[in-house]
């Protein structure tokens, strides 16, 4: 499927809205808020959460307003199929798809293509860490020009995302967004759910020594997606070989609710020591 950017006028402060990535369907969109860098800028793509089911683009962090508000950092939020329309993978097809578009468009964006790195929150923070951690999507005998594009990144900074399916047999899980995601109602016990979907929906499950540098920050308290998720993930990492942080945010709740500013200024300077900020 071959897409080209058309028409994307420059908004205010450099910001175009709505720019497809695909057309498969009318959410595959992303909105980019472009450095005002004379020299290829780095980016930072950011997936919003809401279950896999709901949030939008728009909400972008306010780390991120600044960062771009400085100049020195392109920022690219992605919108993606909420369940409704189709389960898994095709979130993760999606954001995949999106950074492949990027680097297809690294040249008229003024986008350094080697310093991209992704964050999000809850369903953005699984994304996220699976953008990190899946491998390389590209297709060098494609006819469509950005499947031949990477799809890897520099790094990543998931908040507060699942990681591994297989908790849900363990402890309780308070939303029944992970069953949904992966084709199942709501009340389906963990024990009928495919061995295969669980593995795959995953991030965990594609960790190898290869995976860029994680930072995982999650809060203690969280019931939505306990801490657990983060403590797997990090621990499959370590053994890996993979740089990883796990930032735990003490007291804690979903979306690391309650943390003040402390999340939020630890992933921007992790953000910014990564990507070589000014």
């Amino acid at each position: 499927m071959i897409l080209l950017v058309v028409g994307c006028a420059r908004g205010a402060e450099g910001i175009r809205r709505d720019i497809p990535y695909d057309d498969s369907h009318a959410s595959q969109k992303l909105d980019l808020y472009l450095a005002k860098s004379a020299e290829p800028a780095p980016a930072i793509v950011f997936i919003h959460g809401g279950g896999w089911r709901a949030g939008s683009k728009k909400h972008v962090p306010g780390f991120l307003r600044k960062a771009h508000a400085e100049g020195w950092l392109t920022v690219v939020s992605v919108e993606y199929r909420f369940t409704n329309v189709a389960v898994h993978p095709a979130q993760v097809d999606d954001c995949a798809r999106a950074i492949q578009f990027v680097r297809q468009n690294a040249k008229e964006w003024n986008i350094d293509p080697k310093r991209i790195g992704v964050t999000g929150g809850s369903a953005g923070g699984h994304l996220a860490a699976y953008m990190a951690l899946q491998d390389d999507e590209a297709e060098a005998a494609s006819k469509d020009p950005v499947e031949r594009q990477s799809s890897r990144v520099l790094f990543a900074i998931p908040f507060a995302g699942p990681t591994d399916w297989r908790l849900l047999s363990r402890i309780a899980h308070g939303h029944p967004a992970y069953r949904q995601l992966i084709g199942y109602e709501p009340g389906t016990p963990a024990s009928e759910m495919a061995a295969d979907r669980i593995k795959d929906v995953s991030p965990v499950s594609f960790v190898s020594p290869d995976d860029p540098p994680v930072l995982i920050v999650h809060g203690d308290a969280d019931r939505v997606v306990p801490i657990e998720h983060a403590q797997v993930l990090e621990a499959a990492l370590k053994k890996a070989g993979v740089p990883v942080e796990l930032h735990v945010i003490k007291g804690g709740t979903h979306g690391v609710s309650g943390a003040g500013g402390k999340a939020a200024v630890r992933a921007d300077a992790y953000m910014r020591k990564r990507l070589g900020a000014p």
